[in-house]
């Protein structure tokens, strides 16, 4: 309720402040006859309707400032005042204002502009009272204690003020552990089930090698065997695929709102990103390409492609890539060169870009190098075995 307000309040501030204002501002226009009517041959007494009105105005106006700038809008005030004294006019209500500034000052503002505007509506209390033929201790007394009370109880609403925002800050901080608690403790769960997850999928991956295994042997002896391995085979597999969906369902619960669904990159999309890397770059393809399995094409593309990215990041403005695919008889070489500042680029605390490059590399038994260039730039160098045959 009170961060709504507190919200509500700074959003509309002049307006608050006007709310605040009004009832001066009534009794200023309900004393304005008064006043006026006033006989001009008093001395130092008599003021005009215009005065009076004009008077009261340039007094209350800062007022609407009193929330954003209250010390300027107490200063401004003060001032006002002070020059009325010096005209030798009396008060008016509309003097007032600087009572309210004053509290303002000692609401919102540090304790030593409080304790400034304190005593200068002290001061202002002891001209007030010279301003008289007679005054007196008593009178000087009453309006110290009327100060003095505006002043601590601005101070105290100031206090009051700063432990409610403390609170309120504490309760905000204390949701935000609580909901990071609760990320850490399903991160935790999704872990367990990625491992869950990978022993299932071990264990009927084993025992479909071991049913394809058989039926291989009995495909010619015992067909009736060999047919009963490959009916074991299919309910094995599909008992592995239901409970890899229902994991993996389970694993994608928190993302299920910005999930998307489109077929991994591959190699096929080399030449697009090339092309959209940000920076000038060739593909050059050597070797006879065979067909490899759709993770380790992910892999090699995310590596090109992190390497575009720090080419990009810290090869300068006038950098150009070169990105070399070499397909040998056992191994794919992927090689991204640049001509950037190499070792004179600036380090950048907090990159993953090399350690998710030899995670996806060493996933497929491969290594990985990325290191600056004796002749300036910078090179990743990648060996990935190829694992499968080639296509005929």
């Amino acid at each position: 309720m009170f961060g709504r307000f507190r919200a509500w309040s700074q959003r509309h501030d002049k307006l608050v402040d006007a709310l605040w204002v009004s009832p001066l501002i009534g009794l200023c226009l309900l004393t304005a006859v008064p006043y006026s009517n006033l006989r001009p041959e008093d001395p130092g007494a008599y003021i005009s309707m215009g005065g009076y009105v004009g008077l009261s105005a340039i007094l209350l106006l800062p007022l609407l400032w009193r929330s954003s700038r209250p010390v300027p809008a107490f200063a401004v005030i003060a001032s006002i005042s002070f020059a009325q004294w010096l005209l030798k006019l009396d008060p008016i209500p509309a003097n007032l204002a600087v009572l309210v500034a004053l509290f303002s000052v000692a609401y919102r503002a540090r304790f030593l502009w409080a304790a400034l505007a304190g005593l200068v509506a002290e001061l202002g209390i002891f001209l007030a009272l010279v301003h008289w033929d007679s005054p007196s201790l008593g009178m000087f007394t009453t309006g110290t204690i009327f100060v003095a009370t505006i002043w601590l109880t601005g101070i105290y609403a100031n206090t009051r003020r700063r432990y409610l925002v403390s609170l309120e800050e504490r309760a905000e901080r204390a949701e935000r552990e609580r909901d990071q608690q609760a990320r850490i403790a399903a991160a935790a769960e999704r872990t367990r089930i990625a491992r869950e997850l990978h022993d299932v999928v071990a264990h009927n991956v084993s025992v479909m090698v071991v049913q394809a295994d058989g039926a291989g042997f009995a495909i010619d002896a015992d067909p009736e065997q060999a047919r009963l391995a490959v009916q074991n085979i299919s309910r094995t597999g599909r008992e592995a695929l239901a409970e890899m969906r229902r994991l993996v369902g389970v694993l994608r619960q928190d993302d299920a709102a910005g999930t998307d669904y489109l077929p991994q990159p591959g190699l096929n999309q080399l030449e697009e990103l090339v092309r959209g890397a940000g920076v000038p770059a060739e593909l050059q393809v050597s070797g006879a390409p065979g067909e490899l399995p759709e993770g380790q094409q992910l892999a090699v593309y995310r590596i090109i492609q992190e390497a575009l990215t720090n080419a990009l990041k810290h090869g300068g403005p006038a950098a150009k890539a070169l990105v070399e695919l070499r397909y040998g008889r056992a191994e794919l070489v992927v090689k991204v060169t640049d001509d950037g500042r190499g070792a004179a680029a600036p380090a950048r605390a907090g990159g993953h870009g090399l350690v998710g490059m030899r995670e996806r590399v060493t996933m497929y038994g491969g290594a990985v190098t990325a290191a600056p260039r004796p002749g300036g730039g910078f090179e990743v160098l990648a060996r990935l075995p190829i694992q499968t045959q080639r296509a005929a």
